[in-house]
């Protein structure tokens, strides 16, 4: 592993595949999915399902195609209008996925605001919900909650946002890009955690470290129309089998994030000790640690890292982000520890 490998904070995309992943690649059996005969890819999907306690799954080239498949899928069949969608306003899907919504699914997503722990306001979502509409209703919901600092919520807080979806008659759909963290940090099944919701995406590509790849999971209908509407927008992959192979050595990597959240734990513990330092606390953290410096914006606090060959990510609430993952160790930690102190001595 590099020291630019090791200092790399910006985002648990940046793991790349190791031996036993390339060797899985390498032997993996394909077929062409496009036409569904693609063996590795089946045993990916009924494997995901599995793990989230669905009825089916499909493989996404991507977390966002995942995101932008769920509630069109939701809607109902090809015909029904563009349902109208409500996403938490610090969510993923709210400020880096709502152009892809608005232009290809014709989605103008309608902001709610989020508590400190990332879970949207109920009284405020319960107000939007009373509007009401004539179109299908989706209401997604995002675990981890990465605005938040990674926090993780637990079952009982998307049971609460899922009640009051479904008596209002939406759909919830669950944004897991991270739930495979939140599972490990919670120490509960993902399944547990996707219960209460009735699509959930789910990516391999974080912090399990495969190269590319989410799941959308939910029932057989669903996924079924999914699938048609992958294939309209290009994301159909035919010898799909290599990378699904890549996403079966991740799905067994689970308990290993542990680690990483441990490395996370090392690196606020130190960071907090950095004077100027204000860090963002989550009540059940994992692998994110979000930092702001006194007197800095987030650019220029993370323009002075890169300078002492840290790399983070300047986030619009003014705080930078570091994303630990399995390239990253406690020595890593620390060296960006002392990064940061520089930082502030300039």
């Amino acid at each position: 592993m590099s020291r630019t490998e090791r200092l790399d904070f910006r985002s648990d995309t940046r793991t790349v595949p190791d031996a036993r992943m390339r060797e899985a690649m390498a032997r993996a059996r394909v077929g062409d999915d496009v036409y569904g005969d693609d063996p590795t890819v089946a045993l990916l999907q009924e494997r995901a399902a599995a793990l989230l306690g669905t009825e089916a799954a499909l493989f996404t080239p991507t977390g966002t195609m995942a995101n932008l498949l769920a509630p069109l899928a939701a809607a109902g069949p090809a015909g029904t209008p563009a349902p109208r969608l409500i996403v938490g306003a610090d969510s993923h899907m709210a400020f880096l996925e709502a152009d892809g919504l608005r232009r290809f699914g014709g989605v103008e997503p309608e902001p709610v605001r989020q508590r400190p722990d990332g879970l949207p306001d109920l009284g405020e979502l319960a107000a939007l919900l009373a509007a009401g509409t004539d179109r299908p209703t989706v209401v997604c919901l995002e675990n981890t909650s990465m605005m938040h600092a990674g926090n993780a919520l637990d079952a009982a807080a998307t049971r609460a946002v899922a009640e009051l979806a479904h008596r209002h008659g939406a759909h919830l759909h669950l944004d897991g890009a991270r739930l495979a963290n939140a599972a490990v940090a919670l120490g509960v099944p993902p399944a547990e955690l996707a219960e209460p919701a009735d699509s959930v995406s789910f990516s391999v590509s974080k912090g399990l470290g495969a190269p590319v790849g989410s799941l959308l999971c939910g029932t057989r209908e669903q996924v079924a129309r999914a699938r048609e509407l992958r294939t309209w927008l290009g994301g159909s992959m035919h010898q799909s089998g290599v990378v699904a192979a890549a996403a079966l050595v991740a799905l067994d990597r689970l308990p290993e994030l542990a680690a990483d959240h441990e490395t996370a734990a090392a690196l606020a513990a130190e960071l907090a000790t950095v004077p100027g330092a204000q860090l963002l606390r989550p009540p059940r953290p994992t692998n994110i640690v979000m930092v702001r410096l006194a007197g800095l914006t987030a650019r220029e606090c993370a323009a002075r890292l890169a300078a002492h060959g840290v790399r983070v990510l300047a986030l619009p609430n003014g705080y930078v982000r570091f994303v630990v993952h399995r390239a990253h160790d406690v020595d890593g930690a620390r060296d960006a520890v002392r990064a940061l102190a520089a930082a502030t001595a300039r």
